[in-house]
C-alpha cells in the first residue's frame, strides 16, 4: 500500500500599514502574494517567512491564518511521469517588519499594491478566489477544495 502523499504550502497575504499589500510577479507571468512549499523538516511559518523573503526581499511575522485550501487535482509532473498529488495550502496574514522590495530566481517583479486594487493584477482564479477569502475574512477560517486544470472548479466552500 502506498502511503498517502501531499504537497505542503503556505501563502503569505502582508499588509503594511498604509494598507497596501505585497504582490509578487513569478515567472511564469502571473502576480500572486508570495508563498510556497514547505521543505522537509521546516515548519508552516518558518516556511512562510523564508519563502515571503525569497521572492521578494521583505522581512515578515506571521500574524494569523485565515484560510486551508486544497487544490486535489493530480496531474503529471513536467517530466510527464510524476503525479503530483493533492496540495494543501495554508494562508496566512502578514505584518512587514523590514527588509527591501526586490526579485528572485522565481520573480520577476515585487511591489506593494492598494487592497482594492489587487484583484486587478490577480488573474489565476485559485489566487484571486483566496485573496477575496481575505477582504472577506471575519474570523473564522476559510475551507476551500478546487482543481485548477483542466479549468478552474470550485467543489467545496466553507468556513471552519
Amino acid at each position: 500500500m502506498l502511503m498517502p502523499t501531499h504537497i505542503v504550502a503556505v501563502g503569505g497575504i502582508v499588509e503594511n500599514q498604509e494598507g497596501n499589500i505585497l504582490l509578487v510577479k513569478t515567472r511564469d507571468g502571473g502576480w500572486v502574494y508570495p508563498g510556497g512549499q514547505v521543505e522537509v523538516g521546516e515548519n508552516l511559518l518558518d516556511a512562510l517567512s523564508r519563502e515571503i523573503k525569497e521572492e521578494s526581499g521583505i522581512d515578515t511575522v506571521v500574524s494569523y491564518l485565515i484560510g486551508v485550501h486544497s487544490n486535489t487535482r493530480i496531474h503529471k509532473w513536467y517530466d510527464g511521469v510524476t503525479d503530483v498529488p493533492t496540495k494543501v495550502m495554508f494562508d496566512y496574514v502578514c505584518k512587514p517588519v523590514g527588509g527591501e522590495l526586490s526579485i528572485s530566481e522565481e520573480t520577476t517583479d515585487s511591489r506593494w499594491v492598494a487592497k482594492d486594487k489587487v484583484l486587478d493584477l490577480i488573474t489565476a482564479p485559485a489566487i484571486r478566489m483566496r485573496y477575496q477569502a481575505y477582504l472577506e475574512f471575519d474570523g473564522t477560517i476559510n475551507y476551500t477544495e478546487y482543481v485548477t486544470k483542466p479549468k478552474f472548479e470550485l467543489k467545496v466552500k466553507r468556513t471552519l
